[in-house]
């Protein structure tokens, strides 16, 4: 049965978020910045910073809605792919603000590209499997799509924030010009080949395993070019309003005295929200390759995508752009994807895996506030 159009008296009610969305926009961009200044009140910056808070979880949800409603009406892997590139874009639009506005903070990508990583890899797919294992069992995915997703993400990610600590070209962990434009092209490469295994030549692999009874799932109200305009429109406002956002929990680290990385982490879990809603909906539905598809293109996405971008404003704006990491942090990086290589290496998943995702995630947490 074709999807049903959105009618005009449904509209206002089903896409309140796109709008509160922009008319918080045009608010915050206007009358509401000074709102967003040190000199603001305590208590006003903490409303603002709810407020933005609230519009952009909602945004979010919407985004996560209309990807379904794309995921439904032109099939997977082209569903989750949209939702992953859709949060990559609100990343980089992020840290391409807070780079080219004059702010000097030449960890801000890396911290951000990292806590990606730890809280997909081991947050978010912890919570799913064991959420999921809870409720059915164990549950199938598969292998041969989660390994394409793990063999290029583990890649470049050692490339990325691995490598700078160890070239000598620089005295600290960051690469030349040379180096960066090197890297960000051998990235897009790999991560344009991905993209066509993925969607071309071997698009079974990135497909539901057949599991007899599983009811079919309809997340479509309109035609393609609706939710395409709806999420684009839905996600727009986020791209502009995290960056208010990211001034104000800035501020907030300053005053309180909390990590630096801080900021990175709690900017990652609010533009990963829309992911992780949907990853976690599809697990308990024990549609678990929808899951790994989000979870598993998001950590590849943020790598293949947010890395050329932030080589290449940095090269072009003359910025400094420092993403090797600490020693501790290699540590955990290394661990996460050999822990992750195992656990997706069987086909089936169970309540133990997840747990010891949560535990990575729990050890990361605690070594950002004392490393």
């Amino acid at each position: 049965m074709p999807p049903t159009r959105t009618t005009k008296t449904a509209f206002p009610r089903r896409e309140g978020a796109c709008l509160l969305g922009w008319a918080s926009t045009a608010v915050f961009y206007t009358i509401g910045a000074p709102w967003l200044a040190d000199t603001a009140g305590a208590l006003v910056m903490l409303a603002a910073f709810l407020w933005l808070f609230a519009v952009l979880l909602w945004c979010a949800a919407a985004v996560v809605r209309h990807a379904d409603g794309l995921a439904h009406l032109l099939g997977e892997p082209y569903g989750t792919l949209i939702l992953t590139i859709a949060v990559v874009v609100m990343e980089v639009s992020l840290i391409a603000a807070v780079m080219v506005s004059g702010k000097n903070d030449v960890t801000l990508a890396r911290d951000m590209m990292f806590a990606v990583l730890m809280i997909v890899l081991n947050g978010l797919i912890g919570f799913t499997l064991v959420l999921g294992a809870l409720r059915h069992g164990q549950q199938e995915y598969n292998i041969a799509g989660a390994s394409s997703y793990l063999t290029v993400t583990a890649t470049l990610s050692v490339l990325s924030l691995v490598l700078p600590v160890y070239t000598v070209s620089t005295s600290n962990p960051t690469f030349t010009a040379h180096q960066a434009l090197f890297f960000a092209a051998a990235t897009l490469l790999l991560y344009g080949v991905f993209l066509a295994v993925q969607t071309v030549r071997h698009r079974a692999f990135f497909v539901e395993p057949e599991q007899p009874g599983l009811p079919a799932e309809d997340h479509a109200t309109g035609t393609i070019g609706f939710h395409a305009t709806m999420l684009a429109l839905s996600l727009a406002p986020v791209v502009f309003l995290a960056e208010k956002l990211a001034l104000l929990i800035e501020h907030g680290i300053a005053v309180t005295g909390a990590p630096h990385a801080l900021g990175g982490v709690l900017i990652a879990m609010l533009v990963l929200s829309a992911e992780a809603a949907s990853a976690i909906k599809a697990a308990l539905r024990d549609r678990l390759q929808r899951a790994v598809n989000i979870c598993l293109g998001s950590a590849l996405s943020t790598i293949g995508l947010t890395v050329p971008a932030v080589l290449l404003i940095g090269v072009l704006t003359g910025k400094v752009v420092q993403l090797g990491l600490e020693p501790v942090n290699i540590v955990l990086l290394v661990l996460t994807l050999f822990v992750s290589q195992l656990t997706f290496g069987s086909g089936r998943t169970n309540v133990l895996l997840g747990s010891v995702h949560l535990i990575l995630f729990a050890a990361f947490v605690a070594l950002m506030f004392e490393p």
